[in-house]
């Protein structure tokens, strides 16, 4: 493998005009610049990112590590820093966990090995107290995004999860709905908890009592969508569900369709996070939550300004739910 010292013998310089060629820290003649230019082209030499790093004590890569990267949400925030990085010169090296704590915790370890300058990550389901004891040692910039993990001192930046959701249920009592469904994500995540307190909240607001079977719990998927809304319109005549993301109203929109329940002449469904697929689902899905990038875009800003800023104390960033409104949803049945 050619080093810059093969580069300057070939080019008959010394070393350190070759790296003040490559990294433009000073002027070097035309001549000896060609030589140069000439040498790395033959010789197929790159600089070292590696010796550079140790040299420079960064890296400029930021580890993310996300659960569940074929969930659209995740692919959708992920393309967000990856934005962010280009425009600011860092690279992205990216980690699935699948939801899995031993696999994060794998990974963790993998990405603090290769001295990234900070970590931007949504926690996968498990003890958060001993994600905090693995982290909080190691002193690497970390920003959670959408799924807080208390204790860890680090920056959230997350969507206000309750206000969308009761967002998206006033807009269901707007429409005349009083039997209103919940389609819940697991409830061991702080995310699937705030979104049903918002659905909650806004029936009492306006003196509902959901009945006995109007919350159901899975997982944020279409197909866990498909299964407890078949469940739910085999039994219950409500007339809107609320799912807890768009994955579950997705899969919502295909029970519908194969119990012959007209959307949204029967039955209206509203999702949350507001994935790209959602406008391509039939009908297309109305939904809340604030554009997926843009919280990818500004999770990335805030980790970049905590690696230059030093040790500070976490900072939480609330993001506002927007609606959106599509085809979904309509007036309450006659």
């Amino acid at each position: 493998m050619s080093t810059i010292k093969h580069v300057a013998a070939r080019a008959g310089v010394s070393f350190t005009t070759v790296s003040h060629v490559l990294n433009g820290t000073r002027r070097v003649s035309d001549s000896a610049r060609e030589r140069v230019e000439r040498a790395v082209a033959e010789m197929g030499y790159a600089p070292s990112a590696v010796a550079r790093a140790l040299k420079m004590s960064e890296t400029c890569i930021l580890g993310v590590l996300v659960p569940n990267i074929t969930n659209p949400f995740f692919a959708e925030l992920t393309r967000g820093i990856e934005d962010c990085c280009r425009r600011t010169d860092y690279s992205v090296f990216l980690c699935n966990s699948d939801d899995d704590p031993q696999r994060q915790s794998r990974y963790l370890q993998t990405l603090l090995e290769r001295r990234v300058d900070g970590l931007l990550m949504a926690a996968a389901a498990g003890d958060a107290a001993a994600l905090v004891r693995r982290l909080a040692p190691m002193r690497v910039p970390t920003v959670v995004v959408d799924r807080d993990v208390p204790g860890l001192g680090a920056d959230l930046v997350r969507v206000d999860h309750e206000g969308g959701a009761r967002l998206a249920v006033e807009h269901l009592l707007g429409l005349g709905h009083r039997r209103i469904a919940c389609l819940s994500g697991p409830s061991e995540f702080a995310v699937s908890r705030a979104r049903t307190a918002g659905w909650r909240a806004a029936l009492a607001a306006a003196r509902i009592a959901p009945g006995p079977g109007w919350l159901l719990e899975g997982e944020f998927s279409a197909a866990a969508g498909h299964a407890l809304a078949s469940e739910l319109l085999a039994r219950d005549a409500v007339t809107a569900i609320f799912a807890s993301n768009d994955l579950l109203a997705i899969g919502a929109l295909r029970a519908a369709a194969e119990r012959g329940v007209s959307v949204p002449g029967a039955l209206s469904v509203i999702g949350f996070d507001g994935i790209d697929l959602g406008a391509y689902a039939y009908p297309a899905l109305t939904t809340v939550g604030h554009p997926i990038r843009a919280l990818g875009e500004a999770a990335a800003q805030a980790l970049i300004e905590r690696i230059g800023a030093g040790p500070s104390p976490g900072r939480e960033v609330v993001l506002p739910a927007q609606l959106l409104m599509r085809e979904s949803t309509g007036a309450v049945p006659s």
